[in-house]
C-alpha cells in the first residue's frame, strides 16, 4: 500500500488519523488559529507537517513545522535556492519538487534533500513512471509523485510517496 502526503487544501483533521496519510502539507496562507491546532494534532500523531508557498521558511519557523516543500521547477539554478533554505533551516526535513528531467533530478538530489518529487499529469505519464524507475534504482533520497490530474493511475508509480491533495484522496478512499 502506498504512503501519502496529503495537501491541505479545507479546515479538517479528519485524514490525520488515517495510517497511509504519513505528512501533511500546508500553504502559507493557511489561517493562523487553524495551522496552530492542525500542527498540534499532527504532532500529537507522531506525523509530519511541511510548509509549502511563498514564505515557507518563516512559516515553518513561526508555527513550529517540520520541515519544508519547495518548487525548484521554475528556477533557472534549482541549487542554489536548495542550498539557500538548507543553510536557513539545517534541521529541517525539506522537501523539492523538480522538473520531470533526469538531469535536473540529478541536480537537485546532488544537494542531499529528503524527498524529491516529480510532477504526474495523466498526458505523459509514461515518462514520468520511466523517470520514477530511472530515479529509484540510482538514488537513495526517497522519491514522491505530486498528483496533478484526477485521471492518474496512482497504483502504477513506484514513487515512495504519493502527493495529493485532500480533496482528492478523499474522493477514492472511502473514509
Amino acid at each position: 500500500m502506498q504512503n501519502f502526503i496529503i495537501r491541505i487544501t479545507q479546515k479538517k483533521f479528519n485524514l490525520i488519523a488515517e495510517t497511509v496519510c504519513q505528512c501533511f502539507i500546508l500553504p502559507t496562507i493557511s489561517a493562523a488559529d487553524f495551522t496552530l491546532e492542525f500542527v498540534q494534532k499532527v504532532h500529537a500523531a507522531g506525523k509530519l507537517v511541511l510548509a509549502q508557498g511563498d514564505d515557507a521558511v518563516t512559516f515553518y519557523q513561526e508555527y513550529g513545522l517540520d520541515g519544508v516543500l519547495i518548487d525548484t521547477v521554475k528556477e533557472a539554478a534549482p541549487q542554489k535556492m536548495i542550498e539557500q533554505v538548507q543553510k536557513q533551516i539545517p534541521q529541517a526535513v525539506l522537501g523539492v519538487i523538480s522538473r520531470n528531467r533526469r538531469h535536473e533530478a540529478m541536480l537537485v538530489s546532488e544537494c542531499e534533500p529528503d524527498f524529491v518529487a516529480f510532477k504526474v499529469w495523466n498526458e505523459g505519464i509514461e515518462q514520468t513512471k520511466e523517470l520514477l524507475e530511472w530515479y529509484n534504482e540510482l538514488f537513495l533520497i526517497q522519491s514522491a509523485a505530486q498528483i496533478e490530474d484526477e485521471a492518474v493511475d496512482i497504483a502504477e508509480l513506484t514513487a515512495d510517496f504519493v502527493i495529493v491533495d485532500d480533496v482528492k484522496f478523499e474522493a477514492n478512499h472511502a473514509l
